[in-house]
């Protein structure tokens, strides 16, 4: 089956155009749908295998990222929502679409209870720049199948992840749906700079447990080529860009789906 990806615009979202090029660029097919328009037809969304929250700044960040949108999506699309991750589907967030997510309680674990947030970064400033992505093996997430490092730039000045509580943390590490942190240049974890926000762990995304959902706080889809990284200027080319993320999806979705 052929990739067929709704990716949300409206309010503030700004990253939808890079992230079309990205599920085209990879094999699949993705229409940039207004959030209205699902809004006043939900069962448009069964229509499609593979959901994606790009990012942007929803609703300008008020009452918090994302809070405002996973509003609307609670509220008008829980149903579909439900539908959709019932028929084993992806989703996939982005930075403000991963705060969305969270908000809407559907990461870590996908039954509309918020067991984590995202707050503003530890430095107190918005964080502008590339991170070094270190990826768990063990995880079962279908995205970050096969890469062992990304460089991806980190857009975001509430980035900071925090788990419900001490149980929600260990169901997260014991089960690995932490699928990629940041870690410094020698593939270690560290501090800030290395993790631009002072998350838990260095928490870079989160998955549930079945890997076929999935948020993360960097951009892979804007490291969709090899000269889009600083790094290809100094003759280092990055083991795996952006792209290798939605080939992942798009290859699940042909395979599985």
């Amino acid at each position: 089956m052929q990739t067929h990806a709704a990716v949300i615009s409206g309010f503030g979202i700004n990253c939808e155009n890079e992230t079309k090029y990205c599920i085209e660029k990879t094999g699949g097919e993705a229409d940039i749908i207004h959030i209205n328009k699902l809004i006043d037809a939900p069962s448009l969304l069964q229509t499609y295998n593979f959901l994606i929250f790009p990012g942007g700044f929803s609703y300008a960040d008020h009452l918090g990222a994302g809070k405002v949108f996973s509003n609307k999506l609670m509220y008008a699309l829980k149903e579909s929502i439900q539908d959709f991750l019932r028929d084993e589907k992806l989703i996939f967030g982005i930075c403000n679409g991963f705060q969305m997510l969270a908000k809407l309680g559907i990461l870590p674990t996908t039954d509309f209870n918020q067991s984590m947030t995202i707050i503003q970064n530890d430095s107190g400033k918005f964080e502008d720049r590339w991170v070094r992505l270190k990826i768990n093996q063990n995880s079962k997430c279908i995205y970050t199948k096969g890469i062992h490092y990304l460089d991806l730039p980190v857009r975001h000045g509430e980035g900071k992840i925090i788990l419900k509580n001490e149980q929600v943390f260990l169901d997260v590490l014991n089960n690995n749906l932490c699928p990629i942190q940041y870690v410094d240049l020698n593939g270690r974890l560290a501090g800030y700079p290395y993790n631009p926000n002072g998350s838990i762990q260095n928490i870079a995304g989160i998955c549930d447990k079945s890997g076929r959902v999935f948020g993360l706080m960097p951009h892979p889809e804007c490291n969709n080529h090899y000269t889009n990284c600083p790094l290809w200027i100094r003759g280092q080319i990055p083991e795996a860009n952006g792209l290798k993320i939605f080939e992942n999806a798009v290859n699940y979705i042909s395979e599985r789906l």
